[in-house]
């Protein structure tokens, strides 16, 4: 039918028909509009991908293959020229997240986001991160610079040819605002920052310290000790369990050793409650995607040729990190033409957009992976103050002082003032309720009478110190035996991770690396010390490289790191005593010892093992008492012929879960202060366990009642009564329509505009719904929070699983895709196959990496501002 013919019937419709369809056709149209013109905003900066762009400063020409998960693989003549190409590519997938991540780490959030985030960048200026980083800018290895100042380069070279509006779709969106903003050019020191706030987020036990003596306000340190459970080394194995520091150098084949002097009792100064309990309201505060400085736990296992399916060693990795949109990682690879002295790199793996070089990956001769070995690298200390000196050792000392001034959009600005003393930044001068805290605290050793205005409250912590970790990760990317591994590995001071290794020619290894703090006897390092002693100084030394735990092929034939103690027995050095309780390393090592041929597709099966430890100790007891038929059992009854897994369909998981919610909040809600109870997580399963063996201890006792006192048996007669009921409200009367994963369900939040309060905005970035199985302290750690409910909080940030038979046929995944731009379809396309269990291909040589590719950008060598 021609127009003219249809417009002529429409005008034989009656009048108010036609009226009708005139609005509807007007607002289909005006739909029309806004999705064409919401598609143009969002595509613009997308990346281009294929064809020929000009990259000024290269040399020669760099060629960027794609596969059809859109991960780049660089290939170029020299190191300056792929670092100038990493960082180029990186600003056109990630520029945005770039660029908060450095405002995070300068404190500087509120130039863009105005007055909402000036709490949080004083607590940045107070920690001096920007500073610290500029100082490690003079420390790099001269390899090491002159990469990161390549990687500034190919950034810089794309902002300069590239419209700010088109660099990222919240630029736009905060355009609305009025804010009119131009992104600075980046410098060394943005890539640096970045590294400040990863060490935060993984530097281990600080929580737990305040948890401790916040414990101790409501309980005696018996009933406390009961909460803070030692580790079992007897059930659950330590990473390296042989050899013995001797003459100061671990020894993997020596036995014995000595010990150093005991410590004092971690509880002995409960006086320091108030200011504990200030610090951890003012960590709680923290935006989450800047981490809560509480550590965070990880996978890796490597196995031996012996006992692989493929005669080589196989080596997986899972990183457990916070959730968001976009994930932290960037797969990428970085290759030279022709490997040679001049030009080593060929490296592929997982990068942090900001930063050049691969982090966790492989090259061609060598794999390593991570996980955090979160030892005791903080100390709180009060201090007395006065004016602007501090006491220190019977004298007075002048303290350290610098003013910041924050930029505040659409607002004036703020200056703040920074204190420190030896120690380091005076945290009660950024927060109030610290300094109130320091008002009330009441030391062991008063050493006379307290300052006027109380005392204040400071932080030691080693990433505040200027150190090589940069230095460590060009170096293992160009690693090529356990020797250059391990070499490079002593550069790495902050955050300490667990190193395990793998080669070409069959060996397999384990190093724990990092700057870790030898204090002096005063000081236990897990409540606040005492400033004006200095016997509770750090000694200025430092657990030597040489004397921390190394194993080269052990005679297990296989090495299992998930945070778990590193060693046992009497190793010399204080690492920590707060480490996770293994319940992860435990299975993975039992799976792996009841395998004598892993194959590939065993080690990531391994990955997505969901077994929950606690529920064989929990449900018998849970079996054991009685309920009344029908309703109320019902939910009891799927627990009979559980198999103690939990991917996502299983009710029996749902409800257990929500039984272990309640028995936490019923046991211990009434014992604790609100900002120490019970997250679920391992070190509650550990004391929960021990709990279990006796029905009397006064835990199960809800202290609310005056007239009753309550046994175990009660306490898990009403968890289950209450978890049915909640069950029943959240999703079904059928327990067999009940699912876990409907409960346990991922959402990746924007870390800027995902929680900005306007649905257009938040529907435009964050991403969500995903059902998942697993939980915490399960290998498949999709972690989850009692306190806030049950939608996952960390998890695998990445899976990996590499063979060094063949690296083309390893394998890799991400929590989201490489994209950081909304509607991309690489934005959360590996989240769909994550969720399912899934990897992708890894291709690692040029022949395999060709046959993947779907596009192929050339970069050129072009003038410079040209």
């Amino acid at each position: 039918m021609t127009s003219s013919a249809w417009l002529a019937r429409f005008r034989l419709l009656p009048r108010t028909v036609r009226v009708s369809a005139y609005v509807a056709t007007g607002v289909v149209a005006l739909l029309v509009v806004a999705l064409v013109a919401l598609t143009v905003l969002v595509r613009q900066p997308f990346p281009e991908t294929e064809g020929e762009l000009t990259l000024a400063g290269l040399e020669s020409d760099v060629t960027v293959l794609r596969d059809d998960a859109g991960i780049p693989q660089l290939y170029g003549d020299s190191v300056g020229d792929l670092m100038r190409a990493q960082g180029f590519v990186h600003a056109q997938e990630r520029f945005f997240e770039m660029d908060v991540r450095r405002h995070i780490t300068s404190g500087r959030l509120s130039e863009i986001f105005g007055e909402a985030t000036v709490e949080t960048d004083a607590f940045v200026r107070t920690l001096g991160w920007r500073e610290v980083a500029e100082q490690e800018v003079a420390l790099l290895e001269p390899e090491t610079r002159a990469a990161f100042e390549a990687y500034a380069d190919g950034v810089n070279a794309y902002l300069e040819q590239t419209d700010p509006g088109e660099l990222a779709v919240e630029y736009r969106v905060l355009g609305l605002t009025g804010l009119d903003y131009q992104p600075e050019p980046w410098t060394t020191a943005d890539s640096l920052a970045w590294l400040k706030a990863m060490a935060w987020d993984l530097q281990g036990n600080m929580t737990e310290e305040i948890d401790r003596v916040l414990a101790m306000s409501m309980n005696s340190p018996e009933l406390v000790t009961e909460l803070f459970p030692p580790y079992d080394a007897t059930t659950r194995t330590p990473i390296v369990t042989e050899g013995a520091v001797v003459d100061g150098v671990f020894d993997q084949d020596a036995t014995g050793g000595s010990r150093l002097p005991a410590r004092p009792g971690y509880l002995s100064s409960p006086e320091a409650l108030d200011a504990l309990r200030a610090v951890r309201d003012r960590v709680d505060r923290v935006p989450a995607f800047l981490g809560k400085g509480d550590g965070l736990g990880s996978n890796s296992w490597v196995v031996s040729g012996d006992r692989s399916s493929t005669g080589q060693p196989l080596l997986a990795n899972d990183p457990h990190l916070g959730v968001g949109m976009p994930g932290i990682w960037m797969q990428m690879g970085l290759h030279c033409r022709t490997v040679s002295e001049d030009c080593p790199l060929d490296v592929s793996g997982f990068t942090f957009s900001g930063t050049p070089g691969v982090v966790i990956g492989h090259n061609a001769d060598i794999a390593w992976g991570f996980t955090n070995l979160g030892p005791d690298v903080a100390d709180l200390y009060l201090e007395k103050v006065e004016g602007d000196r501090w006491r220190h050792d019977g004298r007075m000392r002048p303290l350290t002082v610098r003013r910041e001034v924050i930029e505040v959009a659409g607002g004036e600005p703020e200056e703040i003032t920074v204190r420190s003393t030896a120690h380091g930044p005076i945290l009660s001068d950024v927060d109030p309720l610290v300094a109130e805290a320091g008002e009330r605290a009441t030391p062991d050793h008063p050493g006379g009478a307290a300052p006027v205005g109380g005392y204040a409250v400071s932080l030691a912590w080693t990433a505040l110190e200027p150190s090589g970790t940069a230095d460590a990760i060009m170096d293992l990317n160009v690693a090529n035996d356990w020797d250059e591994f391990r070499a490079a590995a002593s550069s790495f001071a902050v955050p300490s991770q667990n190193l395990v290794y793998a080669d070409r020619e069959g060996h397999i290894g384990y190093q724990a690396p990092g700057r870790i703090p030898i204090r002096k006897s005063g000081n236990d390092g897990r409540v606040p010390a005492e400033g004006w002693r200095a016997d509770d100084d750090w000694t200025g030394d430092y657990v030597p490289f040489d004397g921390l735990p190394s194993v080269l092929d052990p005679e297990e034939g296989f090495i299992v790191t998930a945070n778990q103690q590193v060693i046992g027995g009497d190793y010399p050095y204080f690492l920590t005593d707060d480490w996770d309780q293994g319940y992860r390393s435990q299975r993975i090592r039992e799976v792996i010892q009841g395998e004598q041929d892993l194959s590939l597709a065993e080690m990531t099966e391994l990955q997505l093992d969901t077994r929950n430890p606690m529920a064989p100790t929990l449900v018998p007891f849970l079996l054991d008492v009685e309920l009344p038929d029908g309703y109320w059992s019902d939910g009891q009854e799927l627990l009979r012929d559980w198999d103690f897994r939990q991917p996502p369909g299983s009710a029996a998981a749902a409800y257990y879960n929500v039984v272990w919610s309640e028995l936490l909040e019923l046991t211990f809600h009434d014992d604790l202060p609100e900002e120490a109870w019970p997250d679920g997580g391992d070190r509650w399963m550990a004391a929960v366990s021990g709990l279990l063996r006796d029905p009397d201890d006064p835990f199960w006792d809800d202290r609310e009642t005056d007239d009753e006192v309550e046994t175990r048996d009660d306490v898990l007669v009403e968890a289950q009564l209450q978890a049915r009921d909640e069950m029943t409200v959240r999703q079904d009367r059928n327990p067999a329509e009940w699912e876990w994963g409907h409960l346990h369900r991922l959402d990746l939040i924007h870390p800027t505009l995902g929680a900005s309060g306007i649905a257009p905005v938040e529907w435009l970035v964050n991403r969500g719904g995903w059902e998942v199985g697993g939980g915490g302290s399960i290998v498949n750690a999709t972690a989850w929070d009692a306190r806030e409910g049950y939608q996952v909080s960390a998890a695998p940030s990445m899976r990996m699983v590499v063979s060094m038979a063949d690296l083309d046929d390893s394998r890799w995944i991400s929590l989201t895709g490489v994209s950081g731009h909304p509607f991309h379809d690489h934005y959360t396309d590996q989240t769909d196959l994550w969720v399912d269990g899934e990897y992708l291909p890894w291709p690692s040589s040029r022949e395999a990496v060709e046959a993947a590719a779907e596009d192929e950008l050339t970069l050129v060598p072009g003038s410079e501002g040209g």
